[in-house]
C-alpha cells in the first residue's frame, strides 16, 4: 500500500499543535483587516487571534480570501514528488471557492503524475467541524486504512457531521450585511440569540433564535441530544471565538446531560470569524443528520 498524505486547508480551525499530532498539511485561506492582509497558519504568525477579536470588537471589518489552485498544486506537488498519495480534505464549497481551487489542481496533477493517486474531497463543512473530518480521517489511516477507504468514508459520513453554532454578536452579522440594522436593534434590546447551523449543501443558515445567551448555549446541547450517536465513544470538538467559558458551558452541557467521551476546545480562526463575529460557540459531532 502506498504512503498517502492528508492535506486540508485553515478553514478547519486547526491550531498548530492539533495540525502537527494529526501529521496532516494545512493551507492557509487569507484574511485583511485595516487594509492589510494576512494568511491564517496554524500557528497565527501572521495576527495572534486574541489580536484579530480585539480588532473586531472595536468595530474593524475584515474580508477572506479562498485557498487558489496555485497553492494547492505548490503544497501538493512536492508530495507526489516524493513518492506519496495525496487526499484533500477541503472546506465547504457552499462557503468558499477553495474546493473548486483543489479539484482544479488536483486534475492538473493527476495528468502530470499518472502514476500516483490524488483525490479531492468537498467536506461541505467549516471549522472544526471540517477539523473533526479530518480527525476522524487520519484515525482511520493510522488503522491502516488505503487512501480509497478513507476517501469512501469521508463522502459517506460527511453529512452526519452536524454543525451547531451560537451566535452573540448581531452588530457584527448586521455590519457583515446577513441581518438588517432593524433586526440587528430589536434582537440587541431583546437579547435576542440567532442559531446557526451548515446545512446539507455545505452553507451556513440561520434556523431559530432564542432569548439570552445562557439560552442560546443550551440549545446547542439539546441538538446535540436529537441527533448524537453512541456518545459515550464520541469525542466532540467545539469551537469559539474568543469565548472560552461559554464553549464551556456547551461542552460540559454535553459530558452531564448526555455522557459523551471527550470534548476539545479550539478557536474559530479569522476566516470564520471574520462573518460570525467575536462571542461565537459553535459545536460539532458524529449524529444521524445534519
Amino acid at each position: 500500500m502506498s504512503e498517502y498524505a492528508i492535506v486540508t486547508d485553515s478553514a478547519a480551525d486547526m491550531d498548530a499543535a492539533m495540525a502537527q499530532e494529526l501529521g496532516v498539511t494545512v493551507l492557509p485561506l487569507s484574511f485583511t483587516i485595516e487594509d492589510h492582509t494576512y494568511e491564517d497558519h496554524p500557528d497565527r504568525r501572521d495576527m495572534p487571534i486574541e489580536t484579530f477579536y480585539a480588532k473586531l470588537r472595536a468595530g474593524k471589518m475584515a474580508t477572506t480570501s479562498a485557498v487558489n489552485v496555485a497553492q494547492f498544486t505548490d503544497a501538493i506537488e512536492p508530495l507526489l514528488q516524493a513518492g506519496k498519495d495525496v487526499l484533500v480534505l477541503a472546506f465547504s464549497s457552499g462557503l468558499s471557492t477553495t474546493y473548486n481551487s483543489s479539484a482544479i489542481a488536483v486534475e492538473e496533477l493527476r495528468e502530470r503524475y499518472p502514476e500516483r493517486k490524488v483525490f479531492t474531497v468537498d467536506t461541505l463543512c467549516a471549522s472544526m467541524g471540517q477539523a473533526l473530518l479530518v480527525w476522524h480521517a487520519v484515525r482511520l489511516q493510522r488503522e491502516g486504512k488505503t487512501i480509497e477507504e478513507v476517501r469512501d468514508w469521508a463522502e459517506a459520513n460527511k453529512l452526519q457531521l452536524c454543525h451547531w453554532v451560537a451566535v452573540d454578536d448581531l452588530a457584527h452579522l448586521k455590519r457583515g450585511g446577513r441581518i438588517s440594522a432593524t433586526t440587528a436593534f430589536v434582537g440587541g434590546m431583546l437579547s435576542i440569540k440567532p442559531i446557526i447551523h451548515v446545512d446539507d449543501e455545505g452553507h451556513l443558515i440561520n434556523v431559530g433564535k432564542v432569548r439570552g445567551r445562557r439560552a442560546s448555549l443550551e440549545r446547542l446541547v439539546d441538538e446535540l441530544g436529537k441527533r448524537i450517536e453512541h456518545p459515550e465513544d464520541q469525542t466532540i470538538f467545539i469551537s469559539h471565538s474568543d469565548c472560552l467559558e461559554d464553549a464551556k458551558v456547551v461542552g460540559e452541557g454535553a459530558k452531564a446531560r448526555f455522557g459523551v467521551k471527550d470534548v476539545v476546545y479550539g478557536y474559530i480562526g479569522p476566516v470564520i470569524g471574520a462573518h460570525t463575529g467575536p462571542g461565537t460557540v459553535a459545536l460539532f459531532f458524529l449524529g444521524t443528520e445534519r
